[in-house]
């Protein structure tokens, strides 16, 4: 059964080609919002803290924060409303899911950056 349904996902479900990233690094999500008739395209600047699940389940979580507050947004990769997904910082992290970085404040909370190729 579990066959099936992958089948079914590649070969119907259409893959959008987003830039690598992972864990750590900073990112720029631009997605569409309708509100009525008009469409706009907005932009979501944040740290990714996971990436889960696989295939039409994947999704990642990317954190920013908003003066004081922390805003945490769930953000589905086979979403129709995602536009382009840019990397702007790649981050130097040992974890696959960086949750303790809710915790930290001030200097503690800044992740070096990663000299990838």
């Amino acid at each position: 059964m579990e066959s099936l349904i992958k089948f079914v996902q590649d070969e119907f479900v259409p893959k959008k080609d987003f830039a690598e990233f992972s864990a750590g690094d900073t990112i720029t999500v631009y997605y569409e919002i309708r509100e009525g008739e008009k469409s706009r395209t907005q932009f979501f600047r944040g740290v990714v803290l996971q990436r889960r699940g696989s295939g039409l389940t994947e999704t990642f979580t990317i954190r920013k924060m908003s003066g004081t507050i922390g805003v945490e947004r769930i953000f589905p990769v086979n979403l129709p409303a995602l536009q382009k997904v840019e990397v702007n910082k790649r981050g130097k992290v040992r974890r696959a899911r960086i949750f303790y970085f809710r915790g930290l404040t001030g200097k503690k909370a800044r992740i070096k950056e990663a000299r990838r190729k």
